[in-house]
């Protein structure tokens, strides 16, 4: 089977080896002549980055580049980033790398043409329709990781460094016009970071599954998504280069990505206030929470999980699902209890004010409260 493929769901989706090279089509394709590629402080200097500015430029389209982004991207960042495309006279942007530079090249494009605080755009009700519509700029996402699928998403997540809070903005013209989806770029990334983030593609699949909302659609892409990261994860975490194996996580991750539209839930709702306060990698404390979260919910999604099983290829219904999720983990070297992450107990009041105040609550399929999620906390402590 040939690995490649141009998709058009949700966006247009270049998908393939060695389609990096064909960048500067999909700028000409977005109106772009002077595109900044946005990434982060990590893959700055990386071969990688480097062979993609010489392409930019070899293109006549520049090698305008901002890296300063942090693992947790914050409004700081964000500032800084707007400033260079507006100081560089740039037309669109390029949201190179993993969840971090993806969510912030977004957001620079978003809101290089608006005039209120970005907070003025969080996710809640309609408060997206304040943006300026018009005023955002054009956005190819070239993702190097397999994780967020945050290069076919609508939205970003953004933390706010004074109150430590991470926000969720939204706008249906944040999501990427163009999507380059080249596996082979994925190839260099180190067996935690392959780990950390396919486990962001399950939990989002896990999650998208488990909510009650009625999206028979997303329903589908989120079955497959848990399989084939259940087949090929432990693929490319055992070989970095084995190129099937990184593609088809990158399908993955695109897949849940593109699958949580139906809702996500705990596993979110705890994780973005634990990154938020102790800036651990999101996908590794989505892995973490996985466990607790799934017991938790048990009484509400055991029957959907027993086809679920069957198609995974996993005996004992939601209870073989259950104990796969803690051997998986343990298989790619993911800690068991966020203790491990640096997470204290003395913190679970904040992470629980963080929780129950995040969007991915309403998705959970049992009503989250202060009360179970201080036990949840407990329990994945």
């Amino acid at each position: 089977m040939s690995l490649v493929g141009n998709w058009s769901y949700p966006t247009a989706i270049k998908f393939g080896a060695g389609r990096i090279k064909e960048l500067p089509e999909a700028c000409a394709a977005a109106g772009m002549k002077k595109p900044l590629l946005v990434t982060d402080k990590g893959l700055a200097d990386l071969p990688i980055t480097t062979q993609t500015l010489d392409i930019m430029e070899a293109a006549g389209l520049g090698r305008g580049l901002f890296s300063d982004v942090d693992p947790n991207p914050n409004e700081k960042n964000l500032e800084a980033g707007v400033e260079a495309y507006r100081a560089g006279g740039h037309d669109g942007v390029i949201a190179f790398g993993g969840g971090s530079g993806l969510d912030l090249g977004k957001m620079v494009a978003f809101m290089a043409g608006q005039t209120r605080p970005v907070w003025d755009f969080e996710d809640i009700g309609d408060w997206w329709t304040r943006a300026n519509a018009d005023a955002i700029a054009p956005i190819i996402a070239v993702p190097t990781t397999a994780g967020t699928g945050s290069e076919v998403g609508r939205a970003s997540v953004i933390t706010n460094s004074e109150t430590h809070a991470k926000k969720i903005i939204f706008h249906p013209k944040v999501l990427p016009s163009v999507v380059i989806c080249d596996p082979e770029l994925t190839v260099g990334m180190p067996k935690f970071i392959t780990a950390g983030t396919g486990l962001d593609a399950f939990a989002h699949c896990v999650e998208a599954f488990s909510s009650p909302h009625y999206h028979p659609m997303s329903q589908g892409i989120a079955l497959e998504g848990m399989r084939l990261v259940k087949e090929y994860l432990p693929r490319a975490y055992a070989d970095g280069s084995d190129i099937e194996a990184r593609a088809q996580m990158m399908s993955a991750a695109a897949m849940g990505a593109t699958a949580f539209q139906k809702g996500l839930g705990a596993i979110h709702a705890m994780s973005h206030p634990v990154g938020a306060v102790f800036n651990t990698h999101h996908g590794t404390t989505n892995a973490v929470c996985m466990p607790a979260v799934l017991e938790f919910n048990a009484p509400a999604i055991a029957d959907r999980f027993q086809s679920a099983a069957a198609y995974l290829g996993i005996d004992g219904g939601f209870d073989g699902v259950r104990a796969f999720v803690q051997s998986f983990n343990d298989s790619l070297g993911i800690p068991v209890k966020l203790s491990e992450l640096g997470v204290t107990e003395d913190a679970i009041p904040e992470l629980v004010q963080g929780a129950i105040i995040d969007p991915s609550c309403g998705g959970n399929p049992i009503k989250l409260t202060e009360d179970n999620l201080t036990d949840l906390f407990k329990a994945a402590l």
